[in-house]
């Protein structure tokens, strides 16, 4: 799926990107407009019942977010809104609009008083700064409507404009879920190590019954094996001890007899005589940990 502002249907779930600035003036293709969205609003079949809405954007114009927050809110389907990664200023009040808040653990929300710039004479500036209480004053509703939060603390954040993290979204309400970030394997640089849990996590053919465990100790121990022998080394590894009550076949066993290391040595092929050391071809051994 592109990333930039777009809106999809699937089936009865309506997808929007707001992947870029929020502006009255659509000049990059990543830009929206509360129009745009309108429209976009407008033209949706009524078995749309969930409209998803991903953010990740720097803000831009309040007027065009404000907008966009009450199409959102004025649908009837049911809006979940995601933060990708960033949502700054206004496009945190567009966040706000979902009945379902999500942001992802790496993610980040700015929240700040609306700003502008202004020129003539101390009157006119005294004027803009009215203004400036009076809009900001719209998204401070919209904080405190949708999360859980004082009104003292709020005017503190947005007087410092302020990062907050899922974690402390989700503590003051702003946000109804975190998406924790996905879990990793610990890094390691063992190849038996890997070997062994391959192995040990290997089911049983299909019709058959897992093997017991001291058979896949052994056939660990056999594959382990086979993987030095295959890259060329002579280590070998015994196999692990294993208790009485884990024994596949609790009968005796008559032990086989030893080999005569003579015999081995008046044979002329090297190789029988220290079979450890000849080199497994590689086929050979995926073959035998496939067993």
């Amino acid at each position: 799926m592109n990333r930039y502002y777009q809106m999809a249907v699937d089936g009865d779930v309506a997808h929007i990107d707001i992947y870029g600035d929020i502006t009255s003036w659509e000049w990059l293709e990543s830009d929206v407009s509360s129009y745009t969205l309108a429209k976009s609003l407008a033209t949706l079949p009524e078995t749309v019942s969930l409209i998803d809405v991903h953010i990740n954007s720097y803000g831009g114009e309040v007027s065009e977010g404000l907008a966009i927050y009450n199409a959102l809110k004025a649908h009837p389907a049911k809006v979940r809104t995601v933060v990708d990664g960033f949502a700054c200023s206004i496009a945190s009040v567009v966040f706000m609009a979902g009945d379902e808040r999500v942001m992802n653990e790496a993610s980040l929300l700015l929240i700040h008083n609306a700003w502008t710039s202004a020129t003539g004479d101390s009157e006119a500036l005294k004027k803009a700064a009215a203004d400036l209480e009076t809009i900001t004053e719209m998204s401070k509703r919209i904080y405190r409507a949708t999360g859980d939060v004082e009104e003292e603390r709020l005017d503190e954040l947005m007087n410092a404009e302020t990062w907050l993290t899922a974690e402390e979204c989700a503590e003051m309400g702003f946000c109804t879920e975190v998406e924790p970030i996905g879990e990793t394997a610990a890094p390691a640089q063992s190849a038996r190590m890997a070997l062994m849990r391959s192995v040990m996590a290997c089911p049983g053919q299909p019709g058959q019954a897992d093997a017991p465990l001291s058979v896949t100790v052994d056939r660990a121990v056999e594959a382990m094996n086979a993987l030095a022998l295959a890259i060329g080394t002579s280590q070998r590894t015994e196999p692990a001890p294993v208790e009485p009550s884990q024994q596949s076949d609790p009968s005796p066993v008559d032990p086989e007899p030893a080999a005569d290391p003579d015999a081995a040595a008046q044979d002329g092929d090297p190789d029988d005589a220290q079979p450890e050391q000849r080199a497994m071809p590689i086929a050979a051994f995926f073959e035998l940990i496939a067993r």
